[in-house]
């Protein structure tokens, strides 16, 4: 194990470009293979990727948040507290490495876009307070746990078919949770993953001469802003640094999310989620002053996102509209049997993700063929859905593009954890296809 970790690590950390670069070549790769698979004109793949270009600002503003609102949150004096009470149960590297996979697992089948911010910020914490951890393998393992969201409460293909209306309903109906998310066959692969995941990245932790261990400028505070004596404050100032103000406005935020709950039951989304780490950070910061301080501090890690997820949307345009995803889903149809279409339906969702990485978007272009295969081999639909949900979720283990939030709280580069990940890759792969085709 100390020797493939060492090999996948340098690997890695020598030929792994950074993520902006990645998704550049990404889009070259995928406008080649659309000229050469699909009959479409260069002219043609220019104006699939140009038409695609913005289609995910809607989603790239919900990321931002996602990344601004729980490192705010983060940064407050009660949520660090929190944190370091939960880290304190961590004495040693290896217990810090189980402690943050379990709960990165729990919070990502929560909700994914929770669990991405809080795996990263609880790795943070563990490393403020336990020494001579693998930094690398720390945030590795806390990104590892967003491998289950699309066996949870935030599964967006699971949630989809569930839904009345939904695109395909003519086809398959509406399908419960009961027969995606909470199946017997789906529960137990989840379960095998909270007992191997943490064993796994426990195993992976490198030498002593080889560790990692975190720079502490990394996890340097902000200095905090001395506010002025009350007497010298102008109106203005008085009203930036007005507790009350703070608590009137959070409150009113903290007044929606018991409507909406009331209404909605637990229905976490991705807004809802943003929407929460908001106002919770308006209140524990005190005052809109603090609060606007720690906002400032959180942009900084957000460019990432920014720059990258319009590329990301030009290369989803280029595989839809060209009909690439198609032949490549289409290929893994043609060799499957009722036995092994869920396996193959799985591995070429995996494949697909890396050129789509939206689970509701690759579900659009891969459905209307995987669930005519299924109908014909005689495979349940239920389990193609949930099939395509987890080759979805599988390849983000080396897929940059939802990496880049826990990438940014924790101050890393991709390179950095992707040798770890490519190890959860090839390990949960195993389990996952072994679980679809076997249960």
């Amino acid at each position: 194990m100390k020797r493939i970790i060492r090999f996948s690590t340098t690997m890695m950390e020598r030929y792994l470009p950074d993520p902006f670069l990645f998704v550049v070549i990404l889009t070259l790769v995928v406008f080649g293979l659309g000229l050469a698979l699909t009959g479409s004109s260069p002219v043609e793949m220019v104006a699939f990727w140009g038409e695609g270009f913005w289609g995910l600002l809607a989603f790239s503003m919900q990321m931002v948040l996602v990344l601004v609102t729980g490192f705010v949150l983060a940064s407050s004096p009660i949520f660090k507290k929190g944190l370091g009470k939960l880290a304190s149960f961590a004495n040693t590297p290896g217990s810090a490495i189980v402690w943050v996979t379990l709960v990165s697992l729990a919070a990502s089948w929560i909700n994914w876009g929770f669990g991405l911010v809080i795996g990263a910020l609880f790795a943070k914490e563990l490393a403020k307070r336990v020494p001579n951890v693998d930094y690398r393998l720390l945030i590795a393992s806390a990104y590892s746990g967003f491998l289950i969201w699309h066996a949870g409460f935030s599964a967006s293909i699971p949630l989809s078919i569930a839904t009345d209306g939904h695109p395909f309903i003519d086809q398959i109906g509406i399908i419960p949770t009961s027969q995606t998310i909470f199946a017997s066959y789906n529960v137990i692969i989840v379960l095998m993953l909270i007992v191997i995941l943490p064993i796994l990245n426990h195993l992976m932790m490198p030498n002593k001469n080889e560790t990692v261990v975190v720079d502490s400028d990394i996890l340097k505070e902000e200095p905090v802003e001395k506010v002025p004596t009350k007497d010298s404050l102008t109106p203005a100032e008085k009203l930036e640094n007005s507790w009350i103000l703070s608590m009137v406005i959070g409150l009113l935020g903290i007044s929606f999310l018991v409507y909406y709950f009331n209404h909605n039951g637990f229905a976490l989304t991705l807004d809802i989620v943003n929407f929460l780490f908001l106002f919770l950070g308006v209140l524990f910061h005190g005052t809109p002053r603090k609060y606007l301080i720690a906002v400032q501090n959180a942009v900084k890690g957000a460019g990432g996102i920014i720059i990258q997820f319009p590329f990301y949307a030009g290369i989803m345009g280029m595989m839809t509209a060209s009909g690439l995803a198609a032949i490549m889903s289409e290929a893994f149809v043609n060799i499957s049997t009722d036995f092994t279409f869920p396996l193959f339906a799985f591995l070429s969702a995996g494949i697909v993700n890396f050129f789509v990485p939206s689970g509701g978007g690759q579900w659009a272009v891969q459905a209307p063929i995987m669930l005519d295969a299924a109908q014909s081999l005689g495979v349940e639909p239920a389990k193609v859905a949930i099939a395509v949900a987890w080759g979805d979720a599988w390849t983000n283990m080396i897929q940059p593009f939802w990496a880049l939030p826990a990438l940014a709280i924790a101050g890393l580069k991709a390179k950095d954890i992707m040798g770890f990940c490519l190890i959860i890759l090839f390990v949960s792969g195993a389990v996952i296809g072994l679980g679809l085709l076997l249960l």
